[in-house]
């Protein structure tokens, strides 16, 4: 994990936790468990896929004005130059440079609330695609189909190994150089591919867009800005090849980044070298990604030996079916091992910003603050992490339930589910265990 930001990222100890964590674990798993079988005796029919939103057009008229969209554009051409000058040209040593801190809590951490809240506005200040567009073609290449989401899940991969298993990740030289790379390369295929990459092959976009189905702000078919349920946002991800990869990275890399933490380990791993280290953790993200992958992909095909509806999808088609599902679940993981990362070293980024070029300047008046890590009680903090978890598998139980109604008999509902269900159960009691856990 980040040199820099180890100390923070962590989130509390077995100690911290409001009541034991045997108590926690149970409680989840049977708030899911419950919610479940709720769902199964009341909710036959599928509800959220015909639920349509209300229009907002007011909004929908401010958002895509031209000023409105030109503000947006200058704004994220303005960050990203801001990043890039810190990470260059600002201070070698991380806890004075913040360069890293921009990267890691602001903008990684930062996508989730942006999303939630506004929808699909990351795509609206996206400098890459901004930059690229600077180029005008009569015609771009097409990429295969097959491909789909596959580039964008080999992006987050690299950032995710970058974050979680290299040494140096937080060094401003390094995040200068990830940024560069990453920026020139998406650059360059948005210029090939056109528009239609950054939907697809952007990791940060395609993150941004994956959180947005689940905004109460979403676009209707026409194209308009309407207010809509959240879960009915969700059931609109695409199935397309690589959303389950997408899905389960996020999934898989939180459960490493939790059990990295864990003492065990790190007393296993402390006397590694450098070398030793990187194959070690290397090796601990893919399990961990694939043990998670290995579960959903069980539970789904577990799912398949109960018949769907006539002219429903087959076997291999139910993966993708039930991604949407998972969603929720990665939003509550992530917020419940970020939370008190952003909240304590996102202050960091805002101090840090007072000289971001090392010229000795005292921009916001910040020049000798301190980070205040007394203005959340660790209980609150345990509160949020359980809350989200479980809120989280709440909700993809009841999206998965929806789609299960769709695709099985009301006869077979039940049973179809109870797989899936089990890997729920299973993933609520991991994530807690893993922020709970020393």
């Amino acid at each position: 994990m980040l040199e820099l930001l180890l100390p923070l990222h962590g989130i509390g100890s077995r100690g911290d936790l409001p009541v034991p964590m045997w108590l926690a674990i149970y409680s989840a798993g049977a708030a899911v468990a419950v919610s479940f079988f709720a769902l199964a005796a009341f909710w036959s029919r599928p509800r959220l896929e015909r639920i349509t939103g209300r229009p907002l057009g007011v909004l929908t008229r401010i958002v895509d004005s031209r000023a409105s969209r030109g503000v947006l554009k200058v704004a994220g051409l303005a960050a990203l130059a801001l990043l890039l000058g810190a990470a260059w040209f600002g201070d070698s040593e991380p806890s004075r440079n913040p360069a890293p801190t921009w990267l890691y809590v602001w903008i990684w951490v930062g996508i989730i609330p942006l999303s939630l809240l506004c929808g699909p506005i990351w795509r609206l200040a996206n400098p890459l695609r901004t930059i690229a567009g600077l180029v005008r073609r009569t015609s771009y290449r097409q990429l295969p189909d097959r491909i789909a989401y596959w580039p964008a899940v080999g992006g987050l991969a690299g950032f995710l190994w970058l974050e979680l298993v290299y040494q140096d990740g937080s060094e401003p030289l390094v995040v200068a150089i990830a940024i560069t790379i990453y920026s020139a390369v998406n650059v360059a295929a948005g210029i090939v591919y056109g528009p239609a990459w950054y939907t697809t092959g952007d990791s940060f976009e395609v993150y941004a867009e994956v959180l947005a189905r689940l905004s109460p702000i979403g676009r209707g078919a026409d194209g308009q800005l309407v207010l809509r349920n959240p879960l009915a946002g969700l059931a609109t991800t695409p199935q397309r090849p690589g959303v389950v990869g997408l899905l389960c990275l996020l999934l898989g890399s939180t459960a490493f980044d939790g059990i990295s933490r864990w003492s065990a380990w790190t007393q296993r791993t402390g006397e590694l070298s450098r070398p030793q280290h990187l194959v070690v953790y290397t090796l601990g993200l893919i399990s961990a990604v694939a043990i998670v992958t290995g579960l959903f992909l069980l539970a789904a095909r577990t799912t398949a030996a109960v018949q769907t509806r006539p002219g429903g999808i087959g076997p291999a088609g139910l993966p993708g079916a039930f991604v949407h599902s998972l969603v929720p679940i990665a939003i509550g993981y992530a917020v419940a091992h970020y939370f008190s990362f952003a909240m304590f070293q996102g202050q960091e980024g805002w101090l840090l910003a007072t000289d971001p070029f090392a010229r000795g300047w005292d921009l916001l008046g910040t020049s000798g603050m301190r980070i205040d890590y007394a203005f959340l009680s660790t209980g609150f903090i345990a509160g949020v992490q359980i809350g989200a978890i479980v809120l989280g598998h709440v909700l993809g139980v009841v999206s998965a339930h929806d789609r299960a109604a769709d695709l099985f008999r009301r006869r077979q509902l039940r049973r179809a589910q109870y797989p899936m269900l089990a890997a729920m159960v299973a993933f609520t009691a991991g994530g807690i265990a893993l922020v709970t856990a020393s």
